[in-house]
């Protein structure tokens, strides 16, 4: 396990709302006690590749919710934050967080859709992942949102291998090109890069407790 052989890498266990047919809670028991799991995820809804028919759609959706319900009643039992993944499906996302109560260990919105009504769930203990599309050129929606979002609330991430930043778009996405993310961010918020470093590098130690007693 690579989290075992470098002392900077850690990892989340979870289903991704497309493996939903594969969920197996016996196997993310087995690695959710890991001193090098901070989370749960990515797990979520996405309804963006949903079937044709009226009702295989119906029961896809059925079991994503009843996937992405599983998962986050899991990550409250293992008391570890959520990588949650939310893809044209803003309003059943944010019901399911809030009505199961999600907010008590909170999250990150990964790659966060710019969809304002999700705002909201910053104040239930949620944070927005910010990465490589505020660089692009079409990331209107995503630049026009940002300052709306709560500095405190602010995550920088990649989608590695996808969503490489600007100037490096369509190459394999990694680490390193956050800080690309980070010198948009900061110009847009009309701060420096030093102090939304040390922001989003606070934010992150916040949420991932077992990150930030580890370092």
């Amino acid at each position: 396990m690579l989290a075992e052989k470098y002392p900077e890498v850690f990892f989340s266990v979870g289903v991704h709302p497309y493996d939903v047919r594969g969920y197996d809670e016996t196997i993310m028991e087995k690695y959710v006690t890991h001193p090098k799991c901070i989370a749960v995820g990515e797990c979520g809804l996405d309804y963006y590749r949903l079937p044709e028919d009226e009702m295989a759609k119906h029961d896809e959706i059925a079991l994503q919710k009843r996937v992405f319900i599983a998962q986050i009643d899991f990550a409250k039992r293992h008391q570890k934050p959520l990588i949650v993944h939310i893809r044209d499906a803003s309003n059943d996302s944010k019901k399911i967080l809030v009505d199961t109560n999600a907010k008590e260990v909170g999250g990150v919105l990964h790659c966060y859709n710019a969809d304002e009504q999700l705002l909201s769930l910053a104040q239930h203990n949620f944070y927005f992942g910010i990465g490589g599309v505020l660089t692009f050129k079409n990331a209107r929606k995503l630049v026009q949102v940002l300052p709306k979002i709560p500095q405190e609330k602010l995550l920088v991430e990649t989608d590695a291998p996808y969503l490489t930043p600007h100037p490096f778009r369509g190459e394999r996405n990694e680490p390193l090109y956050t800080q690309y993310v980070v010198e948009t961010m900061a110009l847009l918020l009309e701060t420096s890069q030093e102090e939304m470093q040390r922001i989003t590098t606070q934010n992150a130690q916040m949420l991932f407790k077992e990150f930030s007693s580890i370092n």
